[in-house]
C-alpha cells in the first residue's frame, strides 16, 4: 500500500511540474497519475527493496569518480601508442539473478569506461569486454554490485 502511494504521489507531482498547477487540468492529472502507477505496479510489482539514498549518493559520486579517471585513462590510451589496448573478454559471475536488480548492474557497468556487458555465457556468467583485460576486473565489478546491491537494500535473491 505503501509503494503505491509513494508511486501515485511521485507521477501526480511529475504531472504538476510538467503543466502546472490548474483547476481545469486536475482531473486529467488524477487520470494520468492513476494510470501511470498502475502500469508501474505492473511493470514492476512492489518487492523487498529498501533503497537507501545515502548509499546512492555515495555510489553516485564513486561512479563519477571512476568515470572520470576511466575516461581520462581510456584517452590517454588511445593518443599515446606507448600505453597499448589489451581488448578481451572477462567472465563475471554476478550475484544477482536476471531481473531488473542485474539489468541495473549491466546499464552502471555500460557507462564506466572500458567495459561493456555483452551478454552471458553457458554457465550464467556475464561477460565483459574490456579495453584493458587485467586481473582487477572481475573484483571491482564484484564491488560495482555489492555497492548497488546495498543501494537498493536488498538481498541478492530478490533479483
Amino acid at each position: 500500500m505503501r509503494s503505491l502511494a509513494v508511486r501515485a504521489a511521485g507521477f501526480f507531482g511529475f504531472w504538476l511540474i510538467l503543466t502546472g498547477f490548474s483547476l481545469a487540468d486536475l482531473g486529467v492529472g488524477l487520470l494520468a497519475g492513476a494510470v501511470a502507477t498502475r502500469t508501474s505496479l505492473s511493470l514492476l510489482p512492489p518487492g523487498r527493496w529498501r533503497p537507501q539514498p545515502l548509499l546512492f549518493l555515495r555510489m553516485g559520486l564513486r561512479f563519477l569518480n571512476q568515470s572520470v579517471s576511466a575516461g581520462l585513462d581510456v584517452a590517454w590510451r588511445a593518443l599515446d601508442p606507448r600505453l597499448a589496448l589489451e581488448p578481451g573478454f572477462v567472465a563475471f559471475q554476478p550475484r544477482l539473478p536476471p531481473g531488473p536488480a542485474r539489468n541495473a548492474f549491466c546499464a552502471i557497468t555500460t557507462l564506466l569506461p572500458g567495459t561493456l556487458p555483452c551478454g552471458e555465457d553457458g554457465n550464467g556468467d556475464l561477460v565483459i569486454h574490456c579495453l584493458v583485460v587485467s586481473p582487477d576486473v572481475a573484483p571491482q565489478l564484484a564491488t560495482e554490485e555489492a555497492l548497488l546491491l546495498a543501494a537498493l537494500g536488498g538481498r541478492p535473491e530478490d533479483g
